[in-house]
């Protein structure tokens, strides 16, 4: 399997659209269109994991295509950088956190 990035999505775009779109250039196993989580609405951007070889088609004939008035950017994702967790500070309750006093 092979994750693909669609930027630059109309924001009207639907995951069946996206499907449709990436299709004919082989089986879709999914279809993940990124929306804000307080809206709901699209976020104008996509992942779509296909078979390698239907994705390196599918980034070949669509990158750079005209959808609903916008230039697609097609290619292959990039894994997501790790982030550090939350650090926490033990603090004592008489412990304002800001330091000494003088």
């Amino acid at each position: 399997m092979k994750k693909v990035f669609v930027g630059n999505l109309d924001f009207g775009a639907t995951e069946e659209s996206i499907r449709s779109l990436f299709s004919p250039h082989g089986a879709v196993e999914s279809v993940n269109l990124v929306t804000d989580r307080e809206t709901g609405r699209s976020r104008g951007f996509a992942f779509v994991e296909m078979a390698q070889g239907d994705a390196d088609k599918a980034i070949t004939a669509l990158n750079g295509t005209n959808v609903g008035g916008r230039a697609l950017n097609v290619n292959e994702a990039r894994p997501k950088p790790e982030r550090a967790g939350p650090q926490f500070r033990r603090r004592s309750p008489w412990d304002s956190g800001r330091g000494p006093r003088w």
